[in-house]
């Protein structure tokens, strides 16, 4: 019986051990100072970042910037802060938003890049979640002497589903989330290289490497004053533990650097990657029927009241067409599909940090406000996109439409099931949804949002216009956004009392 137990005890041990050494191994660290060495010795000069929350509605409020630029609020975004190439220093305007947000000041959100320097991510993936990519993105571009925010993507993100990872060793099924990974971000791809054989040197993996490529031919890079202007965004969203979440927007676990050659180099510039591919040919078009008949159950339950049908429209074009006409897009992703309470989409070439106020003023109809009236409100209808998998999460969001702050977003998980009470005998219920927002929601009303006002850029005033605007996000079969030619898009009615 001893001897037994002496041998149970033995192989518990081996047992114990190599489960350790699997843990160990699935959240091994590198050593990033041997990174930076390694690309020092092949003749780069390299310089640390740094990441964090990029709180529009704190730039807002703070009276940094004139608008919060349609913030997405189911996401905290969290944005590179990148030091200026050597011999330069940081824009005023960039430094006081850096600032701002508890940075330094000697980095910035906005930044230039000569074609043979890149931008590197070095360190975790957001913990579990229901989506992230890292997306980059031209923001300003000048057009003669006038220069404009275009804010456009500049192709497909790097997300959840296609990022290598220690976890999804080149492109492999797996964990893709808290998992060490490399992104470069770079117009060369003698450059990319470089910066790869020096990570392999410095014991990183060679599967964990991703390409963000910056398109030169497309782009104007460079250093000069009329050089074009570009930012980079990580947004996690829906993330399963949200402490853990918070953790990593306040402490990102990932170190950014600049990198540049101290000597001239010939350069190899990428070609424009090939794009992931909307659309699977599989529409939500069958449901058309029962949205018919959700929209008169609607009409029906608030006949007492007055009722507007909202217009919607595609919110945003993609960025390429951004680039190409010069026009705001409002930062896209790929990844998404953008609708909102409107009859136009975007089409405006604007200033960089514009007043929101002071264009597209069809999102401003006086009308469209919420009142602190019980018999005033919104109900906002339409197909669920998860249930139908045509996404991964979607949300509407809640906008004061003349400074375009998000104060809420309501996801698929908030509105799961709540159209059951309209259509009891509709077996498709399941595919759709309702919401009510208004700002005294009924007692046991489980499917209100009681929209906030007196708290700055996190509410929306009595008289301020509102807007709801839709996103619906990563196709899992194409691994990109839905096709806009094969999704139902969603709708919203005003309501008020009679006279």
């Amino acid at each position: 019986m001893l001897l037994k137990n002496y041998t149970l005890s033995i192989i518990l041990g081996v047992l114990l051990t190599m489960l350790t050494g699997i843990a160990l191994a699935q959240n091994e660290t590198y050593d990033t100072e041997a990174f930076r060495q390694a690309l020092e010795q092949d003749g780069f000069t390299v310089q640390e970042g740094e990441l964090g929350f990029f709180d529009l509605i704190k730039l807002y409020d703070e009276g940094v910037l004139p608008s919060a630029y349609g913030n997405n609020p189911t996401t905290k975004y969290i944005t590179y802060f990148v030091p200026p190439a050597p011999g330069y220093k940081v824009n005023a305007k960039f430094s006081e938003i850096s600032r701002a947000l508890g940075q330094s000041g000697n980095t910035t959100p906005f930044w230039n890049l000569r074609p043979d320097e890149a931008v590197v991510f070095v360190g975790r993936t957001p913990p579990e979640c229901r989506y992230f990519s890292y997306d980059h993105y031209l923001l300003s571009r000048t057009y003669g002497n006038e220069t404009r925010w275009i804010f456009a993507n500049l192709g497909d993100t790097v997300n959840n589903m296609v990022i290598n990872t220690e976890g999804t060793p080149n492109g492999s099924s797996g964990n893709p989330y808290n998992q060490t990974t490399i992104i470069v971000a770079t117009a060369d791809k003698g450059i990319d290289q470089r910066i790869r054989a020096a990570a392999q040197s410095a014991g990183y993996p060679d599967g964990i490497f991703n390409t963000q490529v910056f398109p030169s031919a497309m782009l104007n890079m460079g250093l000069e004053n009329d050089s074009d202007t570009f930012m980079m965004l990580i947004r996690p969203a829906l993330v399963t533990d949200k402490q853990a979440g918070d953790n990593y927007v306040n402490n990102t676990p990932a170190t950014v650097f600049r990198i540049t050659p101290n000597n001239t180099t010939k350069l190899d510039p990428y070609d424009y990657p090939e794009l992931r591919v909307r659309g699977t040919g599989k529409t939500e078009f069958d449901l058309m029927d029962d949205l018919e008949e959700l929209r008169i159950a609607i009409l029906n339950k608030y006949n007492e009241s007055n009722a507007t049908e909202l217009p919607t429209s595609q919110t945003v074009p993609v960025g390429s067409d951004g680039i190409q006409r010069g026009i705001d897009v409002i930062g896209p992703d790929n990844d998404c599909c953008y609708l909102w309470a409107a009859n136009q989409t975007v089409s405006s070439p604007t200033p960089p940090f514009f007043n929101t106020s002071e264009y597209y003023p069809f999102l401003r109809d006086p009308s469209i406000t919420l009142g602190n009236n019980s018999g005033e409100f919104i109900i906002v209808y339409g197909v669920n996109h998860v249930a139908t998998g045509k996404a991964t999460y979607s949300n509407f969001g809640i906008y004061g439409a003349d400074v375009w702050n998000g104060v809420k977003a309501i996801t698929n998980e908030d509105f799961n099931g709540s159209a059951e009470e309209y259509l009891p005998d509709n077996p498709n219920a399941k595919y759709l949804y309702v919401y009510k927002l208004a700002r005294n929601c009924s007692e046991g009303d489980q499917y209100c949002y009681e929209v906030p006002y007196g708290v700055g850029g996190y509410g929306v005033e009595l008289d301020q216009p509102i807007s709801v605007c839709w996103r619906i996000y990563l196709e899992k079969s194409t691994k990109t956004g839905p096709s806009y030619s094969e999704i139902v898009y969603d709708r919203a009615i005003k309501f008020d009392p009679k006279s």
